[in-house]
Parts: structure tokens; sequence; C-alpha cells
């Protein structure tokens, strides 16, 4: 089955339409933000900008991302779980860049956003079977499906806030990510959830000149929320419910960096006795910049893995695992390489490129570490 002439038209509508509405819109949201406090102001080390910028930018993203939805996608039950579930998560964002409100609070009006896609139909019912040794190729998840799917819509949600540390990190992480989700669907036909990861690609792109260093505006938790959310959500609809190996390795790895450094957060904070909620300057774009990468360097480098790992999810998706495989391998290595060699070429180290290369975005884990209060704020 493949997607029609008409769909594809409307693909690149959703897209540029995203993108334009986006680009407009967040000047004027940007003078709201001032006009209401959602300014972010330095005051720990964790963030490098030496002067107030405003957020909540991730309200411009929504605003580019919705109305292209409702101009080009069928609005069918899903959809109408994931599109009220996103207003919820934006509402709470944009409350909580003006006025910090608590972790618990943040982290029940996420659990309420992923049941309201969960009671629409946003499920996942089945997943590949782990164990090679099982005659079944597939595991029904029953009366797990529930719990498991809003874990993993909660987890993704907070996974995209976490990374949000760089000055134009997190939006550029989801637009790879979006795009290769977007690349499988067309590949797999389905038309309707390529239409909602096309407006979100062109929303990201819309958004990205204002937050690219030095960053003119922070999406803040408005956007890093809303991102993580759709993302999560997208995913459930178009990429969970195959029947193949694809039914679970595509979206963990379209979506490969949030996942992993969260999970990596998460576990190195219980091995050194911390708590695992706890904020802290552990993340791979600290590590990166700590490495004496510069702002930008470490984006580029993030985002080439990024890449890297949807292009994985492609592969898997056309060519099967073992190429892919061999394709993480070789990333791998010349990853580690580039890397090595970008370190002994940097001699500035990180506190000086901070203070040459201006905003920093501020860290997801400063707003939220699965919900961490800002007292630094």
């Amino acid at each position: 089955m493949r997607i029609d002439t008409q769909t594809l038209i409307y693909i690149f509508m959703a897209l540029g339409t995203a993108l334009a509405l986006t680009f407009i819109s967040t000047p004027i949201v940007k003078s709201f933000a001032q006009k209401v406090g959602a300014v972010d102001v330095p005051s720990d080390s964790r963030r490098m900008h030496d002067h107030p910028i405003p957020r909540m930018g991730g309200l411009a993203i929504f605003l580019g991302f919705i109305l292209s939805v409702v101009l080009f996608a069928d609005i069918n039950r899903p959809v109408q779980g994931i599109l009220p579930g996103a207003v919820a998560v934006v509402i709470v964002g944009v409350i909580d860049d003006i006025v910090p409100l608590k972790a618990w609070v943040k982290f029940l009006c996420q659990i309420f956003a992923a049941l309201i896609a969960v009671y629409h139909g946003v499920i996942i019912e089945i997943f590949s079977n782990f164990n090679i040794f099982s005659a079944s190729d597939y595991l029904l998840l029953g009366k797990l499906s529930i719990p498991i799917t809003v874990i993993w819509i909660v987890a993704i949600t907070n996974s995209v806030n976490l990374i949000d540390g760089l000055d134009g990190l997190a939006v550029g992480v989801s637009a790879i990510g979006s795009l290769s989700m977007l690349v499988v669907a067309l590949i797999v036909a389905e038309s309707n959830v390529a239409i909602l990861l096309a407006a979100l690609v062109g929303a990201c792109l819309g958004f990205m000149p204002y937050n690219l260093n030095p960053a003119k505006i922070f999406m803040g938790d408005t956007g890093a929320l809303m991102l993580g959310y759709i993302l999560a959500t997208v995913s459930v609809i178009g990429m969970f419910k195959f029947y193949a190996i694809i039914s679970f390795a595509v979206p963990i790895l379209s979506l490969g960096l949030p996942i992993f450094d969260t999970a990596f957060a998460f576990f190195r904070r219980l091995l050194s006795g911390q708590n695992p909620m706890s904020p802290d300057r552990g993340h791979f774009h600290h590590r990166l910049i700590d490495m004496g990468l510069s702002q930008k360097q470490a984006v580029a480098v993030l985002y080439l893995i990024s890449a890297i790992l949807g292009l994985a999810a492609v592969v898997i998706t056309t060519s099967g695992e073992i190429k892919a495989i061999i394709l993480l391998l070789a990333f791998c290595v010349a990853a580690a390489v580039g890397i090595l060699i970008m370190r002994g070429r940097n001699g500035i180290g990180p506190k000086e490129k901070g203070d040459k290369e201006g905003g920093t975005e501020d860290a997801g884990e400063d707003d939220t570490e699965n919900g961490e209060d800002h007292d630094e704020h």
C-alpha cells in the first residue's frame, strides 16, 4: 500500500503551514512572555547564559502544530485524544513557565494527559518478544497495556524536557526524531500519522531560528513537555502497532537520545546513592561541554547522534535489524574518534566557552526531573 499524491501534498502543506505559523508567531509569544514574567534568569552553574531570556516559546510551536493538524489531518478518535491531552500539557507548561509548579502537580497533570489519550485508543497492545527461545514472536500485553502506555507517554514527555539543556538541542532533536518517524510512516503508508509528524517537524523548524545559539527565546516547559507528549503519543498510534520488530525499535531509536540520556541519568544517580530525580550536570550535553566543546559543537554532536539513530530506525523498517546494528556499531566507533579529535583541537575550556557563546537553553532538569521543583528560578 502506498500513500497517494493528494496525501503527499497534504503532508508538505502541513509541514509548510506549521513552519510558517510558528516562525511568525514566535516574536509575538516572546513579547507576551516578557509581559507576563516568563523569563529565565541565570541562577546556577547549569545555566550558562549571562542575561535574562524569555521562555514559553513552546506556545508558538504548539500553535503552529495544532493549527496545521486541524487544517490537514483526519481528526479520528486517537487524534481526538492526543490534541486535548496536548492542550492540558501546554496549559501546565505555560503556568509553570510563569509561576513554578510543584513536582507532584506537573506529574499528575502528565498522567491525566496520558489517560486522555489512552481513553481514545492510544494504547500499546503488543510488543515484540525479547525471548529468542520463545515460540511466539509477539507479546500481548493485555491488562498491562494501559499502565505501560501511560509510563511510556510520561517517560518520553519528561525525557525530552531533560535534554532541553543547550540552545536548540531539544527542538532540534525533536525535529530529527519526528522526521525519522515521518519517513517510516511514509514507508508503511500511515498517512494520517505522517501528516501529524510533518506538522511537528514544521513547527520545530519554524522555532529553531530563534532558539539556536545564541538563543533569543527558550521554549520552556511549555515546549519541552508538549514536544515529548506529541512524540510519545504519535509513536504509539504510528509505530507500536506493527507486528514486527519495528513495533518497538522504531520509536525507541527515533527518540533514542532523550531515552538513553534519561535512563543513563536515572541509573547513574541510583548507583551513586543520589535521588534519581535530583538535577545534576551529568547529562550527555553537560559532559560534552565539560570536555571542552562549545555549545554549537556539543549540539552538532548530539544532532548527529540523533540523526544516526533515526537513520537506523529507517534501515530497520526497510532492510532489517542486522544492517541497522552494523550501522549503529560503525557510528559508535566514528563518534568516539570524532569526539577525541574535537577535544584535542579545542583549547578553550568549558567556562570560557559558555562566556563566549552566549545563552544556553534552560536545562530540562532545571525545570523538571520528572517534575523537579523550580527552586532555582
